[in-house]
């Protein structure tokens, strides 16, 4: 069962383990992603080059696509490593970040998806409203829609694609198949920096990474941002202060501060 002891353990094993995060994300977050998946103790790297993704999936123990800023080529590489993965059996972790602002984003993410085995999808409510139903929009990359509208559609997500689904928004909501954990931590500046909710997807493969139970892992990931960003925003004046200290947070957060703070529900 899901619990604050399963957040430390998992977190004590990235820090031991330090995987290696294989990240195709986009150029707006790739700095921030590469320094919150440092700071808590995982080990990143952000390779997009067609004619070497499949070699460095070879080497990762997790991969997370993100398709954040997309181009025609951008998505074959995705293709890549995507089935690379599927070969060596790291999890995968997509976010697809704007789903439902353009068909050219909601089509790529369906197509990943198609494409071989998903162990997590994370994303805001719209963007998981998108990849079920082709009338949901998205305003750009930012949610029209809060995580409990989107629960029925990651229900179909998870059952359809045998994965977990991580909802994103003021609680957040992970499925898989018939479970559901909400994780009631976060901090309303958590919305003012961007690429935050990139980064939990990457923080999500660091989890994914030393837990296989995709649930926990998703669920895991998503209480550190949380309890993180609360902490961040007690010393923070402002959103870049905030960006400043969440890094530190994820460095610096452990035993205590888990097992004080998470808030988690059904």
């Amino acid at each position: 069962m899901f619990s604050a002891q399963t957040v430390i353990r998992d977190l004590k094993n990235i820090r031991q383990q330090a995987p290696l995060v294989h990240n195709i994300t986009n150029f707006v977050v790739m700095n921030l992603t590469a320094n919150a998946l440092l700071s808590i103790g995982a080990s990143p790297v952000m390779a997009h080059a067609v004619e070497e993704v499949e070699e460095m999936v070879g080497l990762a123990s997790a991969l997370v696509i993100n398709i954040g800023t997309l181009s025609r080529h951008w998505v074959e590489a995705m293709d890549k490593a995507v089935r690379a993965a599927e070969k060596k059996r790291i999890p995968v972790v997509l976010d697809p970040v704007g789903a439902g602002a353009t068909s050219f984003r909601t089509n790529t993410a369906r197509h990943l998806l198609d494409t071989g085995p998903v162990a997590i999808i994370r994303g805001n409510g719209s963007e998981i409203l998108a990849l079920v139903d082709s009338g949901a929009r998205t305003k750009g990359v930012d949610s029209l829609q809060g995580p409990e509208a989107a629960v029925e559609a990651g229900r179909e997500l998870s059952l359809r694609y045998g994965c977990a689904v991580s909802i994103s928004g003021p609680a957040d909501i992970i499925i898989r198949n018939g479970e559901t954990i909400r994780i009631e931590n976060g901090h309303p500046l958590m919305p003012r920096v961007t690429g935050l909710g990139c980064t939990a997807s990457a923080l999500t493969g660091a989890f994914a990474a030393v837990n296989s139970d995709t649930l926990e892992a998703a669920a895991g990931a998503m209480a550190v941002m949380g309890i993180c960003g609360e902490l961040a925003a007690e010393q923070a004046r402002g959103p870049a202060s905030f960006e400043l200290h969440f890094l530190d947070w994820l460095h610096l957060v452990g035993e205590k501060e888990i097992k004080e703070r998470l808030r988690t529900g059904a």
